[in-house]
Order: structure tokens, then sequence, then C-alpha cells
């Protein structure tokens, strides 16, 4: 008779392998998805999309400008590049080496055969697939290539994770480009995303956001000049405008809260457009009671993104949220990759952070919070934009759908936490 130790000993076995097997079905079934997405898209082009044309308002001492489409705000930073006199600071996720990102790699390069300062900063792992030849830079600019692997020996220090996800230029401590366009062909036509151009006072926490950044991981193992970035900057504040910054480096996610904060205050409406839809509970939990106390909660995501396990998992936060009066659209024929929220006419964010756990608690992120009416109009305007080229989902439409969708969903829910 086997003794109750063995028992035990046997129920632990059986049930981790239970749990192995899940988890290896859950990894089967995401990497078929991404294959059959992967087949399904070969050759596809994304269909034209309405945007909205540029707009200037005046935010305090600052003049803001939205771009909705690519190639307006990579002609716009070339301009700005092209009458750089000083110093010229460039991050990005994506670089990609074609015509778009060769055109501003020349812009850059040109910029310092003159004498202009140029820092550059890309993520290693995002461009891991790029032209070796593209990476390669004249001595005249400085570039920092985070590593793809950037924990080292400490394998074990969460903080050291993180990837490089911002996109920002700033050019003489005048102008600067915040948003979520990475610098490729496909952004430059193809996608529909959200970018500002700042110039006035407002520049400055940009730049000290770049200047943090490159001081924290300037390293010879980083390939990059040991000689600190200081900067001259005046050190008011801007009254209307805050940069939030996430550095896992430092433990700090600051972009999470400045989204409940807004959502917790909010008394009409709150519009929300995001490329991933991943968030905790207690963010889901934050818009459902928007809802319920009678403000306008609208969320728009793509209908079918550039992840496609992605979208399985996110679509299970739908069914609570749409009981409970969310209204969820989904942008067809096109990546929509825009970052952005606006809160009752007068709150505004857009930068590089997605609602999903790499951004809010994982990555290097920025957002610029504005509080301004006019340009909460300007970004509802472009809002209702986007709607012109959704489909908005109905909870009947949504409870209707079928089993295996079903399932899917649940096989793939526990994978949230960890996209």
């Amino acid at each position: 008779m086997a003794s109750p130790l063995s028992r035990l000993d046997r129920v632990v076995r059986l049930a981790r392998r239970g749990l192995l097997a899940f988890f290896g079905f859950q990894v089967a079934l995401a990497v078929a998805l991404s294959l059959v997405d992967a087949y399904r898209r070969r050759g596809k082009r994304s269909r034209p999309f309405p945007v909205t044309d540029p707009r200037t308002v005046v935010v305090g001492e600052s003049r803001v400008t939205t771009y909705t489409y690519g190639a307006d705000v990579f002609d716009a930073m070339v301009e700005a590049i092209n009458g750089a006199r000083r110093q010229i600071l460039f991050e990005t996720y994506i670089w990609k080496s074609d015509r778009t990102g060769e055109r501003i790699k020349a812009a850059l390069v040109a910029a310092a055969e003159r004498g202009v300062e140029v820092y550059c900063i890309y993520d290693g792992f995002a461009n891991m697939l790029a032209n070796p030849r593209f990476k390669r830079f004249p001595a005249g600019v400085r570039v920092l290539r985070y590593p793809v692997y950037p924990a080292g020996l400490r394998f074990l220090d969460l903080r050291r994770y993180g990837r490089d996800h911002r996109k920002i230029l700033v050019v003489d401590s005048e102008t600067a480009f915040v948003g979520g366009y990475n610098v490729g062909n496909e952004y430059a036509g193809e996608w529909r995303d959200t970018h500002l151009r700042i110039v006035g006072p407002a520049v400055w926490d940009l730049q000290r956001a770049f200047a943090d950044f490159w001081n924290l991981h300037r390293r010879r193992r980083f390939r990059t000049s040991e000689r600190p970035l200081l900067l001259e900057t005046a050190g008011s504040w801007e009254t209307w405008m805050r940069v939030h910054r996430n550095v896992p480096r430092l433990w700090m996610f600051p972009i999470r809260g400045m989204y409940l904060e807004a959502i917790n205050r909010a008394s009409e409406r709150i519009w929300l457009t995001t490329a991933y839809f991943l968030p905790d509970q207690d963010f889901v939990d934050a818009l459902k009671d928007a809802a319920r106390r009678g403000v306008d909660v609208r969320i728009l995501v793509p209908l079918k993104s550039n992840h496609v396990v992605t979208d399985w998992a996110s679509r299970g936060y739908y069914s609570q949220l749409l009981a409970a009066g969310v209204r969820i659209f989904r942008f067809a024929g096109a990546m929509v990759h825009a970052k952005t929220a606006t809160v009752d006419g007068t709150w505004t964010t857009v930068g590089t952070a997605n609602i999903d756990r790499l951004s809010l608690s994982g990555n290097y992120e920025i957002n610029v919070e504005i509080v301004d009416a006019a340009l909460a109009e300007a970004m509802e305007e472009i809002f209702r934009t986007d709607c012109t080229n959704c489909l908005e989902l109905t909870l009947g439409e949504w409870q209707a759908r079928d089993v295996h969708r079903k399932f899917t969903e649940a096989v793939l829910g526990p994978l949230r936490p960890l996209l």
C-alpha cells in the first residue's frame, strides 16, 4: 500500500506535468497563430485610410503641431535637422535601413559634417535585422546602441531588461518631436500613428529625458563615449505641459499613474487610442467605473494588429468592458499604432507607451501630458476622423462569436501579463 507521502508526490508530479502541458499548448497555439497570420499577410499592403492634416495650437509659451501621417512628420523632421545650428538629439526604437531610414541618417550625417553636435540612440534588439552597413556612422555622429541583452551578468535584475521604446528628436533646444512613429517606409504611408512637434520651453524636458538616458547608459560596452551629455537649459517649468518617463533601471513607471489619475477624474468623456490593449485589471476597472458613472468611454484599437497573439489575448477584456458601457472601435484596413488619449475635452496625452504591461511597467517610454482645450479639440478631431474608418464592436456581436474564438481567447488569456 502506497504511503501518504508517495501519493502526494504522485499528485505533485501529475500537477506539474499538467501545468507544463498546458503551458506548452499555449506556446504552440501562439506560434501557430503567428505563422498562419504571417502567411496570410504575405504581399498584402494596407488600404488607404483617412488622415487629419497637421494642426498647430498655442499651449502656454509653446506651439504644438499634431501629425497623423508618417510622410508629413518625416518631412518636418528632416527640415528641422537640415536647419540645425548647434545640436541634434535623435532617439528611436525601430530605424529601418530603407529609403526613409537612409533619408533620416543622411540628414543627421550632413548636420554633423557642418559642425552640429549629433547624438543618436537606437534599440539594438529592434534593429537586429537592419543592414550592418546602415549601422555604421562617421566619427562625427555619437551613437549609443542600446544592447540586445542589456542585463550583462546581472541576469536576475529585472530593472535591466526594459527595451528603449522611445521616439524623440530635439533640435537646438528649440524644436522637438515625440510620438509613436518609428522610422521606415511602411510607417511613412501604411501605418496610422500620431506624433507631436513642440516648439518652445516644453522642449527642454524632452531634451533632459534624452540626456538622462544617454548618461545612464554611456558605457564602453555600449560603444559610446564616456563623456556625459551636459545640457544648458533653463530651469523653469512649463505650466500646461509635463513629460512623463518610464525608467525601468530606476524602477520608475509614472505613465500608468498619469493615465489612471486622468481616467478617475473624468466626468464627460475618455477617448483612448492604443495599438495594443493589454492592461492590468485595475486599469480595466477604472475604465468600467468611468463608464458606469456616465462618462463616454471609447477605446480605438486595430481590427488586426501586427501581433496576432496580442490581438487574441486582449479580447479577453472585451466582455466586461462592453457590459459596463465602454464603446470599442476597431480600425480597419491598416495598422493604427498611435498611443493617445483625451479626457473631458481638456486633458491630452501623446507618446510612445501602449496600454500593455511592456509599456506601462517594462520598457523605457515617454509620454507628454498636456492640459489645454485647443489641443484636446484637435485630438478629438483626429479621433473622430479615425472612427470613420472603424467598425464598432457591439455587445451582441461579441457574445455571438464562434466557440473556437472563445476557446482560443481563454487559452491565451494567462499570457496577458507577459505581453
